[in-house]
């Protein structure tokens, strides 16, 4: 079952890599009493994520706080190492939070899974984007083309804010 507006984001955690090296942030610290615009991609550095996705909301951070949000974050199915590099390589480090849901097992609860092994990913998270407030989805942004960046990229959430 696909999440949907008004529900409540199911419990997880998730590693983070800083500069002291790997931290668990759960959904509680991430979410409660916030209010969030988390991003979802099928992996960290492949085109469309890192040419199109990524991109417009390290650029648009700003204009997305000013509109009364606390925190924007990534999530992919990869794990720390890599959303760290990505962090790094893209300029995003220090900027949004680059979640690696490691065992998709945040991705597969909210039903928002992507079977892409005939690609040669394996199991990893459909794109998308929602504005999330006290852990609950206010709006959801599912991309229905494969490579498209469109309906949840940084330009549309600032439309919704």
């Amino acid at each position: 079952m696909t999440i949907t507006v008004g529900d409540k984001l199911p419990e997880a955690t998730f590693k983070e890599k800083t500069a002291d090296g790997a931290v668990e942030i759960t959904t509680q610290q991430l979410f409660k009493g916030k209010k969030v615009v988390l991003f979802a991609v099928p992996g960290a550095f492949t085109p469309t994520c890192s040419l199109n996705h990524l991109p417009g909301y390290i650029e648009n951070r700003d204009a997305i706080l000013s509109k009364g949000v606390d925190d924007i974050a990534v999530v992919a199915v990869n794990d720390w190492h890599v959303m760290g590099a990505w962090a790094q390589q893209s300029g995003g480090m220090g900027k949004i939070h680059f979640l690696a849901d490691w065992d998709g097992a945040f991705t597969k609860s909210l039903g928002l899974e992507a079977d892409l092994s005939a690609g040669g990913l394996g199991v990893r998270s459909k794109r998308y984007s929602m504005l999330v407030e006290d852990g609950v989805v206010k709006s959801l942004n599912l991309e229905e083309t494969p490579g498209q960046a469109t309906v949840s990229g940084a330009a549309a959430m600032l439309e919704q804010l």
